[in-house]
């Protein structure tokens, strides 16, 4: 208990007086040793630790003692990222816990050890482990509940959870400060500034100032040395160039070598690297990154870091096509990794990893002018997901209960009935990682190179590649008589013209009074002139009267393209990349049989789908109180396209939650994953569920790419709010072309009017 709230040197004091009286027993010695060697882990005196618990394992027989040393040694070679030395504790920990029948000290060594393969890159083994040892653990009180919280919380993250994560290790750090546990209490924050150096610096730079004055006040002088070393990361990501950083940080790099922490070591070597780029100083800093070394075993966030940094140099040296090759290479150790996850879900959270990469890789290929190389860099950056093969999830009868339940929950509350939030959330998340928990396929498909697209495009048809970078808007238009590289601006001109462009498309499609009608929607049209002007008008030469296939950048997922003039009555398919687009087109598309399904509440959800089935030979229809869940799914099954009517809500704090509302609850995301064939085309006449959210790696996910990922060719839906009348009108028009066999985005091209002030917008796009 000393030791644990700070008090190290009192504590080692009396072990050693105890240990240096000469009466002592072997086993009591192997007892004190093995406690000497967990206060010095503590203290983070590695070397010292694992001296006293080989001491100790020399004398202890009793098989719970020697499980504990066990168990703590592992902790002390995860410290020092030994990962494989750490497995191998945490198992004869285990094996020694279950031949002394303890089920809470089996499930600690469980727990580590799925802390191990966490950092190992193996999330799907870790958060499998970390589940099973979660009840045990937790049940023996808040202490060990906000340990295995703080664990889970650093795999959230990982996974690209970040808010959850923060929150999460933010209340384990409370619940320790609470009982005065000073030094867990700087573990958490430690942890917490570490996960939020790329993606908050000035939130990691206060999380390690807290951590270091935790482990002042318990003298762990190893471990501020390790909080100093985040907090320096976080200066520097947030564009310190002060040569005392330089200095500093080959300090620390020293140090943390001394500790064993190789890894940690290598990190303050690219911090320090990155200052010397940034003061031009690029001799220095290549020396800095020399001294490095191979990080071909390192956790992928130092590799990735250690290629962003090497690219970054050779391009300030001149050598563009070096720095490509970095960045080449830091991508696909990122999708290796990723293609080990089978979850979509997972893989965009990953994603994110890889952005700076893309975003580096990007702002080259604009500033070399050369349309090959930013072709394949606006594949690369827009395929951070995409380019893993997908698995088709396998049966899971409690993550089909888990679903049922939540929708029984979701009908509650349209009834007026009370529910729990606390349970839902729950539900929620176990619904995620479940799916997080089946293996990916391991296959990485490669990008499609401009040649390549050029040679296989129809001569009708135009791809258009939108490349936006933090300064940039570029645009790529390949036919197959040639490429030409369109400037479009500068970036601030584009984020004016589409702040605010969603929430004017959803006022805009409600009924609204004539006067006012009409001025909303007449300022809805000018904002769309304006945008077609910047995104549409300088292309339109090279694109000439051919149909238009788009692969934009994140931040332009939300515009309704059918909308804008010079795209108005053009066929137009919204393509996840280029890439994806020519994999899609190689077979014909399936149009034999269609079914429809309207959804409750919804005006004419009912007339839509029955007037649309008009259109087709044989349709199979549910209605009302026969449109549930299960049968929605049977009926997506067995057909070639789907048109569902119902109110759609996206969700933007899991994307895969987008749901379209049944008579029984809501129709997830999950729900698309788990049918076993899916339709060709899917039309989704509802609210929102078009609209992606843009992930951490700009990543977009929404049920529209759930569809995709499921193996739908195409999906017609809308990324904001549409009005019943209006898209009533519409739909039955692209089913009777659809049914006469246009293919769906010549269908819907010939069937969404231009915006006018006399009738409301429909917004409905192509992708696929």
């Amino acid at each position: 208990m000393l030791s644990e709230t700070g008090e190290h040197t009192a504590a080692m004091q009396l072990c050693e007086e105890v240990l240096s009286a000469d009466s002592v027993a072997e086993r009591t010695r192997g007892i004190l040793f093995a406690q000497l060697g967990l206060i010095r882990m503590l203290r983070g005196d590695t070397s010292l630790a694992m001296d006293m618990f080989g001491e100790a394992l020399t004398r202890l027989d009793e098989p719970d003692r020697i499980a504990r040393v066990h168990l703590n040694r592992g902790n002390v070679h995860l410290q020092r990222r030994r990962l494989a030395a750490a497995s191998a504790d945490f198992e004869l920990s285990y094996e020694a816990f279950g031949e002394a029948r303890d089920e809470y000290g089996a499930a600690k060594a469980l727990h580590n050890a799925g802390y191990t393969r966490f950092l190992a890159g193996d999330l799907v083994a870790a958060l499998r482990d970390l589940a099973a040892a979660y009840p045990t653990i937790a049940a023996e009180g808040p202490v060990m509940t906000a340990m295995v919280e703080q664990d889970r919380a650093e795999v959230l993250m990982a996974a690209g959870l970040h808010e959850q994560g923060a929150v999460a290790l933010a209340a384990a750090a409370e619940a320790y400060g609470r009982r005065r546990l000073y030094q867990r209490r700087g573990e958490a924050e430690l942890a917490l500034a570490r996960s939020l150096v790329l993606r908050d610096a000035e939130r990691s730079r206060a999380a390690a100032r807290d951590a270091m004055r935790r482990f002042r006040r318990t003298g762990a002088a190893a471990w501020q040395v390790r909080a100093d070393a985040t907090l320096l990361s976080a200066e520097i990501e947030a564009g310190g160039t002060a040569p005392r950083l330089a200095r500093r940080g080959e300090v620390l790099a020293g140090e943390l070598a001394l500790q064993g922490l190789r890894w940690e070591a290598a990190l303050a070597r690219i911090d320090v690297a990155r200052v010397r780029i940034r003061r031009g100083d690029l001799q220095q800093a290549g020396a800095d990154l020399r001294a490095v070394g191979s990080v071909r075993r390192a956790p992928i966030g130092v590799r990735l870091l250690d290629r962003d940094a090497r690219a970054e140099l050779a391009a300030a040296s001149g050598r563009r096509s070096d720095a490509l090759k970095h960045l080449r290479a830091g991508l696909s150790d990122l999708h290796t990794w990723q293609s080990s996850f089978g979850s979509l879900d997972l893989q965009t959270g990953v994603a994110g990893h890889g952005t700076r990469l893309g975003v580096r890789g990007l702002a080259l290929a604009v500033e070399s002018r050369r349309p090959a190389v930013l072709f394949e860099w606006s594949e690369r950056a827009r395929m951070l997901a995409s380019r893993v093969q997908p698995v088709r999830a396998p049966a899971d009868p409690e993550l089909i209960a888990d679903l049922t339940e939540l929708r029984e929950m979701a009908a509650a509350r349209e009834a007026g009935r009370r529910t729990s939030p606390e349970r839902e959330a729950e539900l929620r998340q176990q619904v995620r990682e479940r799916a997080w928990q089946h293996q990916g396929s391991g296959e990485v498909s490669d990008p499609v190179t401009l040649d390549e697209l050029r040679a296989a495009v129809d001569r009708d048809a135009a791809l258009v590649a939108y490349v936006v970078t933090a300064d940039a808007v570029v645009a790529l238009v390949v036919t197959s008589h040639g490429t030409t590289w369109v400037d479009l601006g500068h970036r601030d001109e584009l984020d004016a013209l589409l702040g605010g462009l969603l929430p004017d498309l959803d006022i805009a499609a409600t009924d609204l009074p004539d006067a006012m009608g009409t001025f909303v929607r007449a300022e809805l049209a000018q904002r769309l002139d304006t945008i077609a002007d910047l995104l549409v008008a300088p292309l339109l030469e090279a694109v000439g009267e051919r149909r238009v296939v788009l692969t934009p950048s994140g931040v332009l997922s939300g515009v309704p393209w059918t909308l804008l003039p010079g795209y108005v009555g053009r066929p137009v398919t919204l393509a996840q990349s280029a890439t994806a687009w020519l994999a899609r087109r190689t077979t014909p598309l399936r149009t034999a049989t269609a079914g429809f399904v309207a959804g409750p509440r919804v005006a004419r959800a009912e007339d839509e789908v029955v007037a649309a089935a008009k259109e087709w030979k044989s349709a199979r229809v549910l209605l009302s109180s026969d449109a549930t869940a299960a049968a929605v799914s049977e009926l997506a099954e067995s057909v070639d396209v789907l048109h569902v009517a119902a109110h759609g809500r996206h969700s933007a704090e899991n994307a895969m939650f987008a749901g379209l509302q049944l008579v029984d609850g809501p129709w997830f995301g999950y729900d698309i994953d788990r049918l076993r064939r899916v339709p060709d085309v899917v039309l989704l006449s509802a609210c929102e569920v078009g609209r992606s959210t843009v992930r951490w790696g700009e990543e977009l996910i929404g049920m529209t790419t759930a569809w995709l990922h499921a193996g739908a060719r195409c999906v017609i839906a809308s990324p904001a709010a549409i009005n019943d009348q209006a898209a009533y009108g519409v739909l039955v028009a692209v089913h009777e072309r659809l049914a006469a066999g246009l293919d769906p985005a010549a269908a819907l091209a010939e069937s969404v009017p231009a915006v006018s002030a006399e009738s409301p917008p429909v917004p409905l796009v192509c992708f696929g």
